[in-house]
C-alpha cells in the first residue's frame, strides 16, 4: 500500500508491487499518471507499508520523499521483469519514481520517537 497526499492534504492509498530497492536506501516504483503520481507533483512525501508473508502482522513502513522521476521503458522493461507493459503501449504513460528512503518502522507500533 501506498499512501500519498496532495498539496491541500487531501490522502489518497493505492495497492503497489513491491518497490524496487536501488541502493541501500533508496527505491523506485513504476507508476502510471493516475492519482498517486499527481499528488507526487506537489507533495514529495509518501508510506509504502507491507506486511511480510507468514503468520501474525510482521512487515515494514518505509517513509518516503520523492528525488526524481523519468519515463524510461526500457528501464521499466529491465527492472520490471515480470511485467507486460506490451499490453499498455499506447494507452498509459509509465515513470519511473525514485524515492530516499527517510525511515523504517514496523508494521506494529510506533518504534521510539
Amino acid at each position: 500500500m501506498l499512501a500519498t497526499a496532495d498539496a491541500s492534504g487531501k490522502v489518497d492509498a493505492a495497492l503497489y508491487a513491491r518497490p524496487h530497492f536501488t541502493g541501500p536506501d533508496s527505491v523506485a516504483f513504476i507508476m502510471a499518471d493516475r492519482l498517486t503520481h499527481a499528488n507526487l507533483q506537489t507533495n514529495p512525501h509518501a508510506v509504502y507499508l507491507f506486511i511480510e508473508s507468514g503468520p501474525g502482522y510482521a512487515g515494514k513502513r518505509l517513509y518516503l520523499t520523492k528525488t526524481r522521476e523519468e519515463q524510461n521503458d526500457a528501464l521499466i522493461q529491465e527492472i520490471c521483469r515480470r511485467c507486460n507493459y506490451s499490453l499498455h503501449e499506447g494507452r498509459l504513460t509509465r515513470y519511473v519514481v525514485h524515492f530516499h528512503i527517510d525511515r523504517v518502522l514496523p508494521l506494529l507500533g510506533s518504534g521510539d520517537f
